[in-house]
């Protein structure tokens, strides 16, 4: 029934172009139009759609509240004293019994003798909805067709009424943006203060331990667990220096060889092949942590341990011994890689932007090529570049996959990048996968680990924005 609604609509929709524009052809003759045919086509085609969907939209959302009004109501009294939850089973295995499917239930008398009734009292239902429906969508079109129809003349303003439209429909796209931006940062913070209810902010931001295991019985031991997060917060900071100190030098550079040494040909082709990094899946860039550069890294301490135990610094030499796949140092290395096409892709770009008088001013005055990168491209391109850079902090932050292969998940504070930690991404994935009871604080815990990184990299994005405000002043 939806591709037909949707079918006859575009017909409709076609039918009113058509007819606008023949309309407005055969309005302006012998005389000058304010705006052209197709402009007062698409003004009767946009009255004939933005009803016909608004229509579709409020249909979708109340078919299904109305259709359980209406079967509740007519219900049988011994359907409506159930309990909500078999009600709501009973009403759900009616509408598959109606629908011609088998119920996901063996209901007891009286109710296995009520179904099949119930079950086509609901095709009823929702086969009126449906048609009287799809008659109010085609009806909507019909008459927002027909009053645009009406309205168009040869001295209508239809240009400016398509251009208000499209303003209007760019400024809806705003206000949802916006509104579901609004209604996450909402959720979160309602379910951070009920986690806050049961555990002090204090002791969430400068506790340093964190073991979110809660026993189910008061009288287990650790049932009041512990939400210190300072170990999530000092491995997330790890591994994100780690990975900015591999991705800031290389991707920098590469967009500086890419912006003012590479030639036309090498540019071609060394982009794309920089850029590919940025297409691969970090579950691949996982993989390649744990299978690959996790076992280089220990063979390769291992082998220096195995040199300097016995000697001066034997202490050393047994601990690099004992070193594991799993480390900081491997996730962050990774990582960086991972990043090196942000920030090279995006410093390309600024560096390309900047105006080619500063380079010949630059010349002119007897600069050479690497003088001019280092005292006329770097500051011009300063905010940009600050900015490539703090996204790729964002994204470093935000990374879950990398870390959780190639890093480990004990919460340790500790700074040591050959040492197991894990970040606070690795722990809301914990803490919300699987059987879990809603309320506990431990699984209300993630969402005070997710208010506390969306503080944090909206505190990033606060100070982007603070350094291209003041250094766009000085360039402007």
């Amino acid at each position: 029934m939806l591709w037909l609604v949707l079918a006859l609509l575009v017909v409709l929709c076609a039918g009113a172009f058509a007819a606008g524009r023949a309309l407005a052809a055969r309005r302006a003759e012998g005389g000058k139009a304010h705006s052209r045919p197709n402009q007062h086509a698409a003004y009767a085609l946009i009255w004939s759609a933005a009803p016909a969907i608004v229509m579709l939209v409020l249909g979708a959302v109340a078919a299904g509240p109305v259709t359980q009004k209406l079967m509740l109501e007519g219900a049988p009294e011994a359907v409506q004293t159930l309990e909500p939850f078999r009600r709501q089973a009973f009403l759900g295995d009616a509408h598959r019994v109606g629908q011609g499917l088998e119920a996901q239930q063996l209901w007891e008398q009286p109710y296995a003798e009520l179904l099949p009734a119930e079950g086509r009292r609901a095709h009823r239902i929702e086969s009126t909805l449906t048609w009287g429906g799809a008659a109010a969508v085609i009806l909507a079109a019909l008459l927002g067709a027909l009053f645009a129809l009406s309205q168009i003349k040869a001295s209508m303003r239809a240009r400016n009424r398509v251009e208000g439209w499209i303003g209007g429909l760019l400024f809806a796209c705003s206000v949802v943006a916006i509104l579901t931006t609004l209604g996450i940062i909402g959720a979160l913070a309602w379910d951070s203060l009920r986690f806050f209810q049961s555990v002090p902010p204090t002791d969430f931001l400068f506790g340093t331990q964190w073991s979110p295991q809660t026993a189910i019985r008061a009288d287990q031991v650790g049932s009041s667990g512990a939400f210190g997060a300072v170990p999530l917060f000092a491995g997330t900071l790890l591994i994100m220096l780690i990975a900015m100190t591999v991705a800031a030098p290389i991707g920098l550079f590469s967009a500086i060889y890419l912006s003012e040494y590479a030639g036309p040909v090498t540019r071609a082709v060394v982009k794309p092949v920089l850029e590919v990094l940025a297409g691969v899946p970090t579950v691949v860039y996982g993989f390649f942590a744990a299978l690959t550069v996790g076992p280089a890294f220990r063979a390769f301490f291992n082998g220096i341990g195995a040199q300097l135990a016995g000697g001066p610094l034997d202490g050393l030499g047994q601990y690099l011994m004992l070193v594991q796949n799993q480390m900081a140092l491997v996730a962050g290395a990774v990582m960086g890689i991972m990043l090196i096409p942000f920030v090279s892709s995006l410093s390309d770009d600024i560096l390309n932007a900047v105006p080619q008088s500063l380079r010949d001013g630059s010349y002119a005055m007897g600069a050479t090529q690497s003088e001019t990168v280092k005292r006329v491209l770097l500051p011009a391109a300063l905010p940009g570049i600050s900015g490539a850079l703090l996204l790729a902090v964002s994204r470093a932050i935000g990374e879950t996959m990398i870390v959780t292969m190639a890093a480990g998940l004990a919460a340790r504070l500790t700074f040591n990048p050959l040492d197991t930690v894990t970040t606070v991404t690795v722990q809301i994935v914990t803490l919300l996968t699987g059987d879990q009871e809603f309320n506990s604080p431990k699984t209300l815990a993630a969402f005070g680990l997710g208010l506390t990184l969306f503080v944090a990299t909206l505190g990033l994005n606060l100070i982007a924005q603070r350094i291209v405000q003041r250094y766009r002043e000085q360039y402007d």
